[in-house]
């Protein structure tokens, strides 16, 4: 993802101001672990979110609360989470944020326990608390990790272990919250039976979250260890609200206005991978045959961002961002005016489509900032919230029309406003 507003200013150290970057090779490979770790723990919900749907009986709308519990996280605690890293340092913070995910991991065992929707968005808000502040540390640490003239190049690398965890997880995810029961018809069971199933599915997936816990105790402890090894960071407070007055600038704020866009329909179309697949016009699959071919749509991404930092250097970023706007459009069209593995095929492309758009979309807003180019990131990682508001909508859609088709007709305005600011943010600021 993008730097956040609040980076801790690196500079008492003689090494690190000589240089304008902190010099810890070792540190780079556990910057790329934290974007694999929070990329794959958030595809999750793609799987979680349906398995959840079909044991509550729950409408599309409902089903969505996943994203929304989720990231509604971005937008409580991003800011509060940066002032916080300025305060104690990027390790520690790392720490805490890795303590967070594993907290909210462990939630998932009463949660199943209690077998109550609730308490799932109750665990995935805590684990999203820890993600948020992963994020805080990762973003702006990777741009310190090396010079300055290579840090996009950085962070476009790093956001492709985002990805390969995106597309790794849902894989294991799939098996191990859905293998034992995919053949298991809910809707015609009744009783002791009905109970008897949601028992064993909430339980299937208290099982998978405990293994990622089991996992994040591990890197908790080594990096508590190397909790010091950043020698010389300067740790301060401050205002942390004034940052938005940056949205008062028109390309920011439109800018802005996409990344909220952006990510709300990056997830939204995630989340209905499953429910798209299962449907008999299109492949008709299980849940589980259908939850494995979600790591297709992050390996779009996966692929897209290692091609697209490339393709950047060649091409007008803004032109690059409206031609995969429309790519995204096309794809969803052919996704429901096809049938088959046509239909299927063009709805997995979509991740092919969103795999420049979020470091485009951030680059382009925050041309111009100057040295307030920190407060215009931690705006643009506020706006992540869009992943709470556009997936419930999405699935509103789908309720209250009856269609999954014509639900995705919200994501196809998402894009086109995507594809406008490509269009608008074209030529250089202030030329």
């Amino acid at each position: 993802m993008v730097p956040t507003s609040t980076d801790p200013e690196p500079v008492s150290d003689p090494a690190v101001a000589s240089s304008g970057h902190i010099d810890a090779p070792g540190l780079q490979v556990f910057v790329f672990a934290l974007f694999f770790i929070f990329g794959g723990v958030t595809a999750l919900n793609g799987v979680l979110m349906p398995k959840l749907k079909a044991i509550f009986a729950l409408d599309y709308a409902e089903a969505m609360l996943v994203n929304t519990a989720f990231f509604a996280a971005y937008a409580v605690l991003s800011v509060p989470g940066a002032a916080l890293v300025k305060r104690i340092g990027y390790m520690r913070g790392a720490a805490l944020g890795l303590f967070a995910m594993l907290a909210g991991c462990l939630l998932f065992v009463p949660a199943a326990t209690g077998a109550t929707f609730g308490m799932f968005l109750l665990a995935l808000f805590v684990l999203a608390s820890g993600v948020t502040l992963i994020q805080v540390v990762a973003n702006p640490l990777i741009s310190l990790l090396g010079p300055a003239r290579t840090a996009s190049s950085r962070l476009t690398f790093a956001q492709g272990f985002n990805a390969l965890g995106a597309t790794l997880f849902p894989h294991f995810g799939a098996m191990l919250m859905l293998g034992g029961l995919a053949d298991v018809n809910e809707g015609a069971l009744s009783g002791a039976a009905l109970e008897s199933y949601r028992s064993a599915s909430t339980q299937a997936i208290a099982h998978g979250y405990l293994m990622v816990a089991a996992a994040l105790a591990v890197i908790v402890a080594v990096v508590w260890v190397n909790r010091n090894r950043i020698s010389g960071e300067k740790r301060e407070g401050g205002p942390i609200l004034r940052s938005f007055n940056l949205l008062l600038r028109p390309r920011f704020a439109f800018g802005a206005l996409c990344i909220f866009l952006y990510v709300g329909v990056e997830n939204a179309m995630a989340s209905l991978v499953v429910s798209w697949m299962v449907q008999p016009r299109v492949l008709g699959l299980d849940e589980m045959t259908a939850g494995t071919l979600l790591p297709w749509y992050w390996g779009g991404a996966l692929v897209g961002r290692f091609a697209g930092s490339w393709v950047l250097r060649m091409v007008n970023a803004g032109k690059a961002l409206a031609c995969v706007a429309v790519a995204a459009i096309v794809l969803l069209a052919l996704a429901v005016w096809t049938a088959g593995m046509s239909a299927g095929v063009a709805f997995l492309a979509v991740g092919l489509a969103n795999a420049i758009m979020y470091p485009t979309i951030f680059s382009l807003a925050c041309e111009g900032l100057g040295e307030r180019a920190p407060d215009g990131s931690g705006v643009l990682c506020t706006m992540v919230v869009g992943g709470a508001v556009i997936p419930p909508l999405t699935g509103l859609l789908a309720d209250t029309s009856g269609s999954l088709s014509l639900a995705l007709a919200l994501p196809a305005i998402c894009y086109a406003v995507i594809g406008l600011f490509g269009w608008y943010a074209r030529r250089p600021l202030g030329a």
